[in-house]
């Protein structure tokens, strides 16, 4: 049985003190340099996509630009991150589309959103928590690891019923908040590979902590 809302909300508190200016770390100045950035950061860093981006801006600074951009230009400036081909040509096709069907404007729903290419439920959910405001939840693989080591969603969850648990156990109005605490507990306390477990304040808490790390110490 996964966590209860009330100890849930115990758990959120904890996080809240140990990451309390958790907030997005892409680097964007317009909404469309933010979706760019979101479509880059599928599996890659944020510090990578952070990286390449100045570059990719100076070379492309408006919409209409990277919609006339060519291909092997842009998979120049993008070749150091994961699948930066599909990259190359999803945000060229974007451009294209938010200028023809969009008027140059990022949508501010999730059907416009997922109707671009490379944009999947998660980049519609961070543009619009970032730039419109929307309360949502974005899952990525931070959120997903963290929401199942902590019950709030079973192991077999996919991250559309992670996003459905969490929407149902936590008020509207700390969604945006709790996705990036989710998202820095999880990128830099409770990691992948390492996870700080020894130190944790959640252990108590925590189903990876007692099935896991207690149960190979007996």
């Amino acid at each position: 049985m996964t966590i209860g809302r009330t100890r849930l909300k115990k758990v959120l508190a904890i996080i809240s003190e140990m990451f309390p200016d958790a907030r997005g770390e892409l680097n964007w100045e317009t909404p469309f340099q933010l979706l760019v950035a979101v479509i880059l950061s599928a599996q890659t860093t944020d510090k990578a996509v952070n990286k390449l981006t100045p570059s990719l801006w100076a070379k492309y600074p408006e919409i209409e630009d990277l919609a006339d951009a060519n291909l092997t230009d842009v998979e120049s400036i993008l070749r150091t991150i994961g699948l930066y081909k599909n990259k190359s040509k999803n945000i060229i096709k974007t451009a294209q589309r938010v200028l023809i069907a969009f008027d140059g404007q990022v949508p501010n729903n999730h059907k416009d959103l997922e109707s671009l290419p490379g944009v999947g439920r998660k980049t519609a959910n961070v543009v619009l928590a970032e730039v419109y405001g929307v309360p949502v939840i974005a899952v990525d693989t931070h959120v997903a690891r963290v929401s199942k080591r902590l019950n709030i969603s079973e192991e077999s969850a996919d991250v559309t019923q992670i996003e459905k648990d969490l929407m149902a156990k936590i008020p509207k109005k700390d969604w945006i908040a709790t996705h990036h605490r989710l998202i820095f507990f999880g990128r830099y306390h409770c990691l992948a590979k390492k996870p700080k477990c020894d130190i944790c304040p959640l252990q108590s808490y925590c189903r990876y902590y007692q099935t896991q790390v207690v149960k190979t110490r007996k």
